[in-house]
C-alpha cells in the first residue's frame, strides 16, 4: 500500500489486472477489489440491475423505466448491510419459504441475495437449492461472505452464487476499508463501472489504488499463512487466561472451535453463580470497557460445559484472533483481578420517589434535529413497563425506577434493521430528563413530561341506535 501511494496509475488498467491475478489466486473467472464490502453489495446490485448500461446507471436510484428493479432474500438473509442493496433503489422482495421464493422470481428480478449463513445451511434457501431456481431464468445470486474465511476453489461460486462478497478487513486481513468481490467476469466487470473512477450511484464509494494493492496482497498473504498454526496460537492464548481465572472458586471456562466459515476463530467461555461473585458478565464487560487496560468482551448467560444453556449462571466470551503476542496474559490478569475482587451484597434498590403510571410526552434532541415521542408506562415497585411510540413504530418498553433514577429500554426491529434505545432519566417532579443511547447510532438527550389530559371533555352519551341526522 505505501508503494502503490508512491505511483500514479490509470485506474481501469489497474483494475484489469488485479481482477485478472485474482482470477489466478483462487480459481474464480474475476475478481475485484471494492471500498469494503457493503460497498461490494452495492455495486453488484447496479451491476445486475443496469447491465453495463450507462443510460440505465445513471438513472440509479430512480428505476422506472427500467426492467429489473427487484431484489429476492429470504428475511433470514436480511440484515443492517443490505442498506447498501436498497441504495440502489431496488424493491427488497422479502420471502420465508422456498415456495416464495420460486413464485417471486419474475423478469422484474434482478438478482437474489443470500447470507452465506443461508447458503450454506441445509434448509431451504441452502444454495444449490436456490440456484436451481435461479439458474433457468439467468437471475443470479449475490453471497454475502464478509465475515467469512476464504475458500479455494471457492464454496460458494462452486455451489451456483455468480458473486461473493467478502470484507477485506476481516478473516483475511487486509486493509479494513477494502473488499473482495469474485465471481462472474460480466458482472464484475459492469460492478466496476459502477464504482469510482466513474461517474454514477457508485462514485462516493471510492476504493484507491493503495487499498486496491493491499486487498491483491493479503490475498497473496492468505495462501501462504500458516492457518493451522494460527488456530494453535490462538487456542494457546485461550489456555492462558482459562488456567489463570479457573483458580477462582466458582468459575469454570469453556472453549468452542467453530466448524463454519464465519467468524471462524476459537473462543473462550468463562461462566460463574453471578449471587455467588456479586456481579454479571455485563458488568464484567462494562468494568474492564471503561477501564484500563480497556478489553472487549462479549456478555450474556452462562453455560454448562462447551455449549448447554444455564439459566443460573452469567458469562464473558473472548474470542482470540484478534490478540497480539502478550495481550493474553494481560487480558488474564485483568479478569482474574476483576473476577477474584471481594464484594458486598447488593443494597436493596431505593423506594421510587414517585408513581410515573401514566402517559409522557418526550422530545429527544437528537445531534441536528429534535424528535417527539410517547411513553406509556405501568409502575409495580420499582418496576416499570410499558409502550413506547416512537416517530415511525410503536414497541414495548421495560425497565426500573429506584429513587429519582429511571432507567427504560426498548428496540424498534424491521427486517435488516434494529435500534435500541436506552434512556436513563432523573425525575424532578413532572419531568424525566437525562441521555438517551441508542448503541451504534450513538447518543442523544432526552426530556420526558407527564402528558396533561383537557380538564374538560363533555359527557359521554352512548345512543340507542344508529343517528337520524348527521
Amino acid at each position: 500500500m505505501d508503494h502503490a501511494a508512491r505511483y500514479f496509475v490509470q485506474l481501469d488498467e489497474l483494475a484489469a489486472a488485479v481482477g485478472q491475478r485474482l482470477a489466478e489466486l483462487t480459481g474464480a473467472e474475476w475478481g475485484m477489489v471494492s471500498a469494503g464490502c457493503a460497498a461490494g453489495l452495492k455495486h453488484v446490485t447496479a451491476a445486475c440491475v443496469a447491465g453495463g448500461n450507462p443510460e440505465k446507471l445513471l438513472r440509479i436510484p430512480n428505476l422506472s423505466g427500467l426492467d429489473k428493479t427487484e431484489v429476492v432474500a429470504p428475511r433470514s438473509s436480511r440484515s443492517a448491510y443490505d442498506h447498501a442493496i436498497r441504495n440502489i433503489g431496488v424493491e427488497m422482495i422479502t420471502v420465508e419459504t422456498a415456495e416464495e421464493l420460486e413464485r417471486a422470481l419474475n423478469p422484474r428480478t434482478a438478482m437474489i441475495y443470500l447470507s452465506a449463513g443461508n447458503a450454506t445451511n441445509s434448509g431451504p434457501f441452502a444454495l444449490e437449492n436456490v440456484a436451481r431456481m435461479a439458474k433457468p431464468l439467468d437471475i443470479p445470486i449475490l453471497v454475502d461472505a464478509a465475515a467469512e474465511v476464504l475458500t479455494i476453489p471457492n464454496v460458494h461460486l462452486t455451489r451456483g452464487a455468480a458473486v461473493v462478497a467478502y470484507s477485506g478487513g476481516k478473516a483475511i486481513c487486509g486493509p479494513q476499508c477494502a473488499g473482495l468481490l469474485l465471481g462472474r467476469r460480466d458482472i464484475l466487470q459492469s460492478a466496476w463501472q459502477a464504482s469510482s473512477p466513474h461517474h454514477g450511484p457508485g462514485r462516493d464509494n471510492k476504493v484507491g489504488r493503495e487499498e486496491t494493492m493491499g486487498m491483491l496482497a493479503a490475498v497473496e498473504a492468505w495462501i501462504k499463512r500458516d492457518h493451522a498454526g494460527e488456530w494453535k496460537r490462538w487456542l494457546a492464548y485461550l489456555d492462558t487466561i482459562s488456567k489463570r481465572v479457573s483458580q477462582i472458586e466458582g468459575v469454570t471456562t469453556a472453549v468452542r472451535e467453530p466448524n463454519g466459515l464465519s467468524n471462524k476463530s476459537p473462543s473462550l467461555s468463562i461462566s460463574w453463580d453471578p449471587a455467588r461473585l456479586r456481579i454479571t458478565g455485563e458488568e464484567v464487560a462494562e468494568e474492564v470497557a471503561r477501564n484500563k487496560p480497556r478489553i472487549a468482551l462479549g456478555a450474556g448467560g452462562g453455560f454448562r460445559g462447551s455449549s448447554e444453556p444455564d439459566a443460573g449462571s452469567t458469562s464473558i466470551s473472548i474470542t482470540a484472533w484478534m490478540m497480539q503476542p502478550g495481550d493474553d496474559r494481560i487480558v488474564a490478569d485483568r479478569l482474574y483481578g476483576v473476577l477474584a475482587q471481594k464484594r458486598s451484597p447488593k443494597p436493596a434498590p431505593s423506594a421510587p420517589a414517585a408513581n410515573i403510571s401514566g402517559r409522557w410526552d418526550v422530545e429527544i434532541a437528537f445531534s441536528s434535529s429534535k424528535g417527539r415521542h410517547t411513553l406509556v408506562l405501568e409502575q409495580k415497585g420499582n418496576s416499570l413497563q410499558g409502550t413506547h411510540k416512537s416517530e415511525f413504530s410503536v414497541q414495548d418498553v421495560f425497565g426500573s425506577i429506584e429513587g429519582n433514577e429511571i432507567k427504560l429500554q426498548s428496540s424498534d426491529r424491521a427486517p435488516g434493521d434494529s435500534i435500541t434505545f436506552l434512556f436513563a432519566g432523573s425525575l424532578s417532579g413532572d419531568t424525566i430528563s437525562g441521555p438517551l443511547y441508542m448503541g451504534e447510532y450513538l447518543n442523544a438527550r432526552f426530556t420526558a413530561t407527564r402528558h396533561v389530559y383537557p380538564a374538560n371533555r363533555g359527557k359521554v352519551i352512548v345512543p340507542g341506535g344508529p343517528p337520524l341526522a348527521n
